[in-house]
């Protein structure tokens, strides 16, 4: 879990360093590609939490939801309907739950740890 946390620490540091602009174009393929980054590493920290973490099924979810999302946003600019919204809601309900979780997870760890005696 903490490789995970590390290399999203080590890519938004790298990120905002480097000068890359991306084109208007292609705004829609990247905020879908972020949210899907962002739920995907938001499940592993929630299942490293619960001890469930799978590096393998963190990995193939990670490519299978951008992939899917991009596809989604595809297949809606060439019919002209906004399809990749559903995979902002999707992800965005499901980056909240995961959220939500981490954080209960963390004040209820800290809740304990305060009543514990120490000896």
């Amino acid at each position: 879990m903490w490789i995970i946390l590390i290399a999203v620490f080590a890519g938004v540091i790298i990120g905002t360093l480097l000068p890359i602009s991306i084109p208007f174009a292609y705004a829609k393929y990247v905020s879908i590609s972020f949210l899907a980054g962002l739920d995907s590493v938001l499940g592993a920290i929630r299942g490293g939490m619960e001890g469930k973490f799978n590096l393998a099924v963190f990995s193939t979810g990670f490519i299978a939801n951008t992939l899917l999302a991009a596809l989604l946003t595809i297949v809606g600019d060439r019919l002209g309907v906004d399809l990749y919204l559903a995979a902002i809601v999707t992800f965005g309900v499901r980056i909240f739950q995961n959220f939500a979780f981490i954080r209960r997870d963390i004040i209820e760890t800290i809740q304990k740890k305060q009543k514990t005696p120490v000896s």
